[in-house]
């Protein structure tokens, strides 16, 4: 399975090019801290991706596949910090928010995909 042309992968790529854009307008001080931790969010998502096509078993993948959706609430919870602290507005959250929520939705269709050759993975 190629990864690079799947929609899910392509999607995870826009994002992190979303979140290193408005975090490079963060404070200095936030350059070790919530921009870095923002950023490997990001990069976690769209890795995982594709380190879970590269695996053998859907069950490996799936593995993988849970942990970028991990990661991709992880970032969603850490973009919403950056708003309260004044960092990004409501117009950029609005932006991130919906590349998020579509993220969220692709997925979970590919987990879903995945589960249905998984006998040990639960309904």
């Amino acid at each position: 399975m190629n990864y690079i042309e799947l929609e899910v992968w392509k999607e995870a790529r826009q994002l992190t090019v979303i979140v290193y854009k408005q975090t490079s307008g963060f404070p200095v001080h936030e350059r070790f801290s919530l921009v870095s931790q923002m950023r490997r969010s990001a990069i976690s998502v769209l890795s995982n991706i594709a380190e879970g096509c590269g695996r053998r078993t859907p069950k490996d993948t799936l593995h993988f596949l849970y942990m970028s959706r991990g990661s991709l609430f992880e970032l969603e919870a850490q973009c919403l910090v950056s708003l309260d602290l004044g960092f990004i507005d409501g117009e950029q959250l609005d932006y991130t928010q919906t590349t998020i929520t579509r993220m969220k939705k692709l997925l979970n269709g590919f987990i879903g995909y995945f589960r249905q050759f998984d006998p040990s993975a639960k309904t």
